[in-house]
């Protein structure tokens, strides 16, 4: 009796340790893992709702509320000027939507940059910045750069004319924006269309300066590279530099006119305005 009261006390204490084995293995596996658990929460980065369109959207069409939709986004890689909530995106309403001004991808998210403000349609004037003119310049395949520019782009404006040091080319606006090409404003136009009208952005004095210039002369752009960030100097050269001659330029003679007159027995000149040739 006393063998068998024994053994059942050594198996008791046996299984009494081994259940305490156990629990010291669970007890550090549940450790660990509410450690790691604790710092991936800690790399965890915290996320937000950022508008983004499903499906793509073209130069010119309506962005719809039912062209996107809310999803999460890291808070520390918000692009500038993406839209977080309904208010912001159609603050006055559903009904009154955006237009698209440069195509949006498939899941990209919604950049002020690339639609209009609510209610308006994607036009030139949707483009022009505020105190801001648009201004638009006559050109061929020669003065427009032969096709190759698209809105968007930087141009250097040159007037080509006569002074009173003869013929004369002169960079008159450095670095002006286009902001559209004849009739388009599509910046995501690819196709070489040669432009009998270019569109710029300017302020009002240079608006006045081009239009002195387009009516006196004959103005040629010049295509700004674009990560090239200096601004050009003041530009002149006239017909003598360019063709090497040394010297005074002539002066040149000033015509006049008069007309005869019979005071009596004396004829006299009398000076008059020459007429227009």
């Amino acid at each position: 009796m006393r063998l068998v009261f024994g053994l059942v006390l050594v198996l008791g204490l046996g299984l009494a340790g081994f259940a305490v084995y156990l629990a010291q293995g669970y007890m550090s596996t549940y450790e660990e893992q509410l450690a790691r658990e604790r710092a991936a929460r800690a790399n965890m980065v915290p996320l937000v709702d950022v508008y983004i369109v499903n499906k793509k959207k073209h130069y010119g069409e309506r962005l719809m509320p039912e062209d996107v939709e809310l999803v999460r986004w890291p808070e520390n890689a918000i692009p500038r000027g993406a839209f977080q909530s309904e208010e912001e995106l159609f603050p006055q309403g559903p009904e009154i939507t955006r237009s698209v001004m440069r195509t949006i991808e498939d899941n990209e998210v919604v950049l002020a940059a690339k639609v209009t403000g609510p209610g308006e349609d994607a036009g030139v004037s949707a483009r022009l910045a505020a105190g801001m003119r648009a201004f638009t310049i006559r050109v061929d395949v020669t003065s427009g750069v032969s096709g190759f520019l698209r809105p968007g782009d930087r141009v250097d404006v040159y007037w080509s004319g006569r002074s009173e040091i003869g013929e004369v080319t002169q960079l008159i606006q450095p670095a002006v924006r286009i902001i559209a090409i004849d009739q388009s404003a599509d910046e995501d136009r690819n196709e070489v269309v040669v432009a009998r009208t270019v569109t710029v952005q300017v302020n009002p004095t240079q608006a006045a300066g081009l239009a002195q210039a387009q009516s006196t002369g004959r103005l040629s752009l010049a295509l700004v590279g674009a990560e090239d960030q200096q601004i050009a100097e003041n530009v002149t050269v006239n017909q003598r530099e360019l063709l090497g001659i040394q010297g005074p330029a002539p002066v040149e003679q000033q015509r006049t006119c008069s007309v005869r007159s019979r005071r009596g027995t004396e004829v006299v000149n009398i000076p008059i305005a020459c007429p227009d040739e």
